[in-house]
Formats: C-alpha cells, sequence, structure tokens
C-alpha cells in the first residue's frame, strides 16, 4: 500500500493521531531507560558507599566531599546538645505514632552535626522538656551512615512552616532542612547528618532506625519494552489496518 494512501484526506488525522501515539509510546519508553540509568548509577553508589571504612567526621568536617558520601559509613565523637535538640514528625514504629529525636553533637568548639537518634512515641513528648529524659552520658560516640538533608516536600507535600515574627526557630519539623535547622543553632552545621545505626538490642526509645533500600533495578526495563512494542504495534499495525479497510468489498 502507497504511503500516499495513509496521508490521504480520508487518513490523515487518523495517521497523525497514530504517529503523536507513537512517538509518545517512543518517548515514555526512553524515559524509563532513563530511570533505568538514574536506579543502577544509584545502586552502584550505595554499594560503593557501604564497601568504604567508616568515616570519621570529626576528622574530616571541614571536607567538602561530604555532600558526595551519603550513605557511608561514619563515626562522630563529641557532645550531645540536649538544649537545641528537634525532632522530626509523622514517624512511626511498629504502627505506633512518633517522633525522630534530632540531637546536635558538638565535635570541636563551633562545629556540630545533626544525630538522628531514633524514634520517641508522641505520647508523652509534647514539648522539648519532656525530650530531655532521653538524655544520655556525654561525651558519647556515635556509628551511623552519612545522610543528606531533605529541603521540602514533593509535588502537593506539605512544608515546614515559616518562622512568625519573634519566633526563634522550630521544634519541630517535617524535613530533616539542615539548612534551616542550622540557622537556630548557635554553632555551625555540618551539611550532612549521622543517621544512627540500627541496634537489636535497643528495645526502650530512642529506637534507632535506618531505611531498607532497595536494590534492585527495579521494573524500569520491563516498562521500556513495553512501551517501545506499544510504538512498533501502531507504527507496523495502523498500515495494515488501513489496506484492510480500502480493500474492496466483494
Amino acid at each position: 500500500m502507497s504511503l500516499l494512501k495513509l496521508f490521504s484526506r480520508k487518513w490523515f488525522l487518523a495517521t497523525l493521531l497514530v504517529i503523536a501515539g507513537a512517538a509518545v509510546c517512543a518517548r515514555l519508553g526512553i524515559w524509563q531507560l532513563d530511570r533505568l540509568k538514574q536506579r543502577r548509577a544509584f545502586n552502584a553508589h550505595v554499594f560503593e558507599m557501604r564497601a568504604s571504612a567508616p568515616l570519621d567526621l570529626a576528622a574530616n568536617a571541614g571536607s567538602e566531599d561530604l555532600l558526595d558520601m551519603e550513605y557511608r559509613p561514619a563515626v562522630a565523637t563529641g557532645t550531645y546538645d540536649f538544649a537545641h535538640q528537634v525532632t522530626i514528625r509523622n514517624q512511626y514504629y511498629n504502627s505506633q505514632y512518633g517522633f525522630h529525636l534530632l540531637t546536635p553533637l558538638v565535635l570541636e568548639p563551633g562545629v556540630a552535626v545533626l544525630v538522628d537518634r531514633g524514634w520517641i512515641p508522641a505520647d508523652g513528648n509534647p514539648t522539648p522538656p519532656d525530650w530531655r529524659k532521653y538524655d544520655t552520658a556525654r561525651p558519647t560516640t556515635v556509628h551511623g551512615i552519612i545522610r543528606l538533608q531533605q529541603t521540602g516536600p514533593g509535588f502537593g507535600g506539605a512544608a515546614d512552616p515559616t518562622l512568625t515574627p519573634g519566633q526563634k526557630g522550630l521544634d519541630e519539623w517535617i524535613y530533616v532542612n539542615i539548612g534551616r535547622i542550622s540557622q537556630q543553632m548557635p554553632y555551625s552545621i555540618l551539611p550532612v547528618y549521622l543517621e544512627q545505626n540500627p541496634d537489636p538490642s535497643i528495645t526502650a526509645p530512642p529506637i534507632p532506625y535506618q531505611e531498607e533500600l532497595d536494590l534492585s533495578e527495579g521494573p524500569h526495563q520491563g516498562y521500556a519494552i513495553q512501551w517501545f512494542s506499544f510504538a512498533v504495534l501502531l507504527l507496523v499495525g495502523y498500515p495494515f489496518f488501513v489496506r484492510k479497510q480500502e480493500k474492496p468489498k466483494k
């Protein structure tokens, strides 16, 4: 069948719709391949960081490479400043609502790192003075992994409130927004925070927690094949459909 037939007045609009549909399917396939590439890069980064020796944060407090070390094991020795700790809202443990306790660990005069010490229940902990019952001995050494800050919500998510006039800081946060949290601290804060390692023997709050990462390649390659297949079906099947419709009826 001549290609001119596909662009005749009778079939012109349908042909354009088929081409557009095939182009969309192909673009979605490419998007899934991009997602696969990103996921492979993320997985490779996590495996590389996990294989690295624990980083001494106190000795590397001035390093500009910290932002490239998320998920690397790290250790920090210092003194907790319980007077300036904050909590991260909307955290659950065994389906029980609570917070994560984020406490500055002063590494040296004028420099601290935020430490996610783990989950505490919301019940009985409405104000900062209530959190002081979780104070520990100091100085202390914390083992964990390096994490990057979360600056805000995705599409449609709630954002941390802005300060009202005269308000010095927030006690409860939705995100570990180091840039904003550091503004209410009396010292410099590292641009990353330390997520304390879980310990099965710890059953009383604060209970350390680290997210279990899915390090598979996910469904992206399969989705890409599907979208490319849809594009091929449209481009190959449509001419056969038109030829069948144009075939003289007996």
